[in-house]
């Protein structure tokens, strides 16, 4: 069985959250895309914990977590990570833990040139997270970049970066006229957390291979959402990676396996965390009320959300993009403080409504069309069956389901582990 955890909108919408508690029926989770730009948030016996680069299965000791070759890897924040894991009891061995030796490497000129970009940019910056994450994709594709296996041979490894080097400083020196980078720092970088990572390295396409043929059940957790996916979101304010489902077995390394099924997370209203446009979008007094409701704060960044009401448009949307079986809805419990509850359930686009998703300048122009569902105006954080949710909760959930022709399996009602509700 291989199932993919993936977001339907902008990201942020629980996924971590989501594979943290579904992972307990799971042999191993994968990571298949992106690097540590964004953050999944876990809450559980243990504590909060904000995982970056780590698959949220790793806080499942019986669980097996890849970082697949789809992924870029900051070597620094991964030994970061493991190290206040550790810290908190979390055991992390090449038992449960392994990387694989075809994810690429995001090195600190990486993150230099994304904060050199983004500066130049001023006004007319993508929002990027400054983690390096867009430069090094780039240099994967342009190939040269170093990738996680050449950490296993130190001499080649150098001797590429020679090469690298050279290249990069035309333009860390010659166009943004920064101070050059040095083959004898990168390799001190490199040589540093490297060694502490080594034993993790492997060829996880014959680990995942081996195992979906013996039977395992695989998890494939994405980071960001749909419309965030290089190809098919907001571009270019989107990552640089693939964040839909149909990329978790080429990412993972498994190209040969097709997935069994796909879980799309929701929020129930909207949240986004950078620039680009965004419909639905509330502003003043009533964004900052289900701001601080929802605690919405980026978890990599800690740059506050945008928020706004659930934008039918663009769920439905994300919905087909990732061709999600089934639905998890998130912070149902935020909503409770609501009389009546906005949703986006059309755009007007030149004085005409729409349901489908505009490209590019017409998605500027979009303005949402809102209409209210009846809250439920009360605590719904202690509810565990659908039967323990009030009428309008409920009925909220039909619609959501309606709208998007696929049923609810998972309804979050609060941030535990143990605060949801299965949909049957």
């Amino acid at each position: 069985m291989m199932t993919a955890i993936v977001g339907i909108n902008w990201g942020d919408e629980g996924k971590g959250r989501m594979v943290d508690l579904l992972s307990s029926d799971y042999d191993i989770v994968v990571r298949y895309q992106g690097g540590n730009n964004a953050g999944h948030t876990v809450i559980n016996h243990l504590g909060k914990f904000i995982l970056n680069l780590l698959p949220s299965g790793i806080l499942r000791p019986e669980v097996v977590n890849v970082m697949g070759n789809g992924m870029v890897i900051d070597l620094a924040h991964l030994c970061g990570e493991m190290h206040r894991l550790h810290k908190a009891g979390v055991k992390i061995t090449p038992d449960n833990l392994k990387i694989s030796d075809r994810a690429i490497i995001c090195m600190p000129y990486h993150v230099m040139q994304d904060c050199l970009e983004e500066d130049r940019l001023g006004d007319a910056k993508f929002g990027s997270t400054r983690r390096g994450i867009a430069p090094v994709y780039g240099d994967k594709y342009l190939k040269k970049a170093l990738r996680m296996g050449d950490l296993l041979q130190p001499e080649a490894m150098k001797k590429r970066l020679k090469g690298i080097v050279e290249w990069k400083n035309l333009t860390i020196s010659g166009a943004y006229g920064a101070e050059k980078i040095t083959v004898e720092e990168m390799m001190e970088w490199l040589t540093k957390h490297g060694n502490v990572l080594k034993d993790f390295i492997c060829d996880t396409g014959i680990y995942l291979d081996e195992a979906v043929k013996a039977g395992k059940k695989v998890m494939f957790e994405a980071q960001l959402g749909a419309l965030r996916d290089i190809d098919f979101g907001i571009y270019p304010f989107t990552s640089s990676s693939s964040t839909i489902a149909a990329y978790a077995p080429v990412g993972a390394g498994v190209p040969n396996h097709k997935l069994t099924n796909t879980v799309g997370i929701m929020k129930a209203y909207s949240t986004c965390v950078g620039e680009g446009p965004f419909t639905a979008e509330l502003f003043g007094e009533e964004a900052e009320e289900l701001r601080k409701a929802g605690g919405e704060y980026g978890a990599a960044t800690g740059r506050p959300r945008r928020v706004g009401p659930f934008d039918v448009v663009a769920s439905r949307y994300g919905v087909r993009m990732q061709g999600a079986d089934t639905l998890a809805l998130t912070k149902m419990d935020v909503l409770s403080y609501l009389d009546k509850i906005p949703v986006c359930v059309a755009y007007e686009m030149n004085g005409k409504r729409t349901n489908d998703f505009p490209y590019g300048e017409d998605l500027d122009k979009a303005k949402p069309i809102i209409e209210y569902l009846d809250g439920w105006n009360c605590d719904i954080s202690g509810c565990r069956k659908l039967s323990d949710l009030p009428k309008n909760a409920v009925d909220y959930v039909n619609y959501i389901e309606e709208k998007m022709q696929c049923p609810v399996a998972f309804i979050s009602v609060g941030a535990d582990r143990e605060a949801y509700i299965e949909k049957r």
